[in-house]
C-alpha cells in the first residue's frame, strides 16, 4: 500500500463517521493535490497524502489541545511514526502559526514541528483554501468568507484566519502561477 492510500484509509477511519461533512472536505482537498500531480512530480504522493491527513486533528478521539493541526501532528509522529515531511505539513498547513500563537501554542508547534518547505505547504494551504466545508472547489475568497462566517467576528479562528490572509493568498496566487505556466 502506498503513502496516499494508507493516509485515505486513517483518515476515512478517523473522520468519515464522526465528522462525515470534514470527511467531504478532506476528500476535496485531496481531489485537488492529485490535480497538482504536473507541477509536483515526485512530491504528488506527499501532498495528497497530507490532503488527507491535514484534518484528522479534529477527530473526537485525538483532541488533545483543540488544535487540530498539532493534534493531528502528534497522532501521525507518537502513533504511527509517520514521516517527518507529512507530520510537519500537517502541523503548518494553511498558516497554522497564526492560529497557533491565538491560542499560546506557537512554542509547542514550532518546537516540535519545524516548517516544512515552501513548495508543498504553499500547495496544501492551496488544496485546503480552495475547498469548501462540503468538498467542492471555491474560490479562496469565497473560502475565506465561509471561515469568518461560521465562525464570527470575534472567534479566535477568524482573528488567526484574518492574520493569515495574506500568507494564504500568497500561496494561492504561487501555486496559480505555477499551474498556468504548466499550461
Amino acid at each position: 500500500m502506498g503513502q496516499a492510500e494508507w493516509a485515505h484509509d486513517l483518515a476515512k477511519g478517523l473522520l468519515e463517521t464522526t465528522l462525515p461533512r470534514r470527511w467531504a472536505h478532506t476528500q476535496g482537498v485531496a481531489a485537488r493535490a492529485v490535480s497538482l500531480a504536473p507541477i509536483l512530480g515526485d512530491e504528488a504522493d506527499t501532498l495528497t497524502s497530507s490532503a488527507y491527513l491535514h484534518d484528522i486533528g479534529y477527530a473526537p478521539d485525538l483532541v488533545a489541545t483543540g488544535f487540530h493541526p498539532l493534534d493531528g501532528a502528534r497522532y501521525l509522529r507518537d502513533v504511527h511514526q509517520a514521516d517527518d515531511t507529512l507530520c510537519r505539513l500537517v502541523a503548518h498547513h494553511s498558516c497554522a502559526v497564526n492560529e497557533a500563537l491565538e491560542r499560546s501554542l506557537v512554542v509547542e508547534l514550532t518546537a516540535e514541528f519545524g516548517e516544512e518547505g515552501p513548495a508543498l505547504i504553499q500547495a496544501l494551504t492551496y488544496c485546503d483554501m480552495t475547498t469548501g466545508p462540503d468538498g467542492v472547489h471555491l474560490d479562496v475568497a469565497e473560502r475565506l468568507a465561509e471561515i469568518h462566517s461560521r465562525y464570527g467576528p470575534g472567534h479566535l479562528v477568524s482573528r488567526s484566519i484574518a492574520a493569515s490572509t495574506p500568507c494564504i493568498l500568497a500561496a494561492v496566487r504561487e501555486i496559480e502561477r505555477r499551474m498556468a505556466e504548466r499550461a
